[in-house]
């Protein structure tokens, strides 16, 4: 084949090669938080959820507070909303201070996602 010839069906592949499908990759990130990242709380919430941009897996799903001393401050294991969108688990009572919220999920496309952020209490009890 000639150059002449390849340059004529050059425009036509590239439009075959642009119009195949892809599929789109999914990850769960947080979307929304309570208590929110980098808050500062004047009395201590019951339970920390997190909702994602993407369904999770229930079985993968983990959320955890901890305090200065590094200790799972989590009454209980974490729950799943029966949609996948919202993980959550409660706390029992908080004294003022830094907390650390890390959570890992799974994404129903098994992409794995995880991170962390903190929160502060000013006044103890819930």
């Amino acid at each position: 084949m000639n150059v002449r010839k390849m340059l004529l069906f050059a425009p036509a592949l590239l439009a075959i090669v642009v119009s195949i499908p892809i599929p789109a990759s999914a990850h769960s990130f947080p979307e929304e938080e309570s208590p929110k990242a980098g808050q500062t709380l004047g009395s201590a919430p019951s339970e920390v959820t997190i909702k994602f941009d993407a369904p999770i897996e229930k079985l993968f799903a983990k959320l955890e507070v901890t305090g200065a001393d590094g200790q799972n401050l989590a009454v209980g294991t974490p729950q799943v909303s029966d949609d996948g969108i919202q993980l959550s688990v409660k706390l029992g009572a908080l004294k003022p201070g830094d907390y650390t919220v890390k959570w890992a999920v799974v994404c129903i496309d098994t992409h794995h996602t995880n991170g962390s952020y903190t929160f502060s209490v000013v006044n103890g009890g819930s």
